[in-house]
């Protein structure tokens, strides 16, 4: 398969496949002119590290996991530890969202919106 079916069937774009082979999670062959052929696994390999980065795994976090489920002999338990890892950082950037969403709802709660001026959220902003 050329890079462009690879994308098409990854739902990934073929600037990010090129990056996964430049970092080496993937090392599709090349024909006499160049050009990559990837086989199957590369595709599945793909597919995988795409819906991983869709949950937020970083890319050693992946690379982790590839290694993983790539090794007949892993134990659950260090696959369980990454998503874990993983879970807890999703939960403290959701917190930070919801804090910067009450802050900024308060502000523009405060602020009148009409032709004056003075604002709020101007003035919030301005303390930085």
């Amino acid at each position: 398969m050329n890079i462009g079916e690879v994308a098409k069937r990854s739902g990934l774009p073929a600037k990010t496949i090129r990056y996964y082979e430049d970092i080496g999670f993937v090392t599709p062959a090349r024909g006499e002119n160049g050009y990559r052929s990837f086989a199957e696994n590369d595709l599945h390999k793909l597919a995988f590290l795409g819906r991983a980065r869709g949950l937020g795994f970083s890319i050693e976090d992946c690379r982790t996991l590839l290694a993983l489920y790539e090794d007949q002999g892993r134990a659950s338990a260090d696959v369980k530890r990454v998503a874990e890892r993983n879970l807890t950082e999703i939960d403290a950037k959701i917190a930070d969202l919801q804090a910067m969403r009450a802050t900024l709802s308060h502000l523009v709660e405060s602020c009148a919106g009409d032709a004056r001026p003075d604002c709020p959220i101007l003035e919030d902003l301005g303390k930085g």
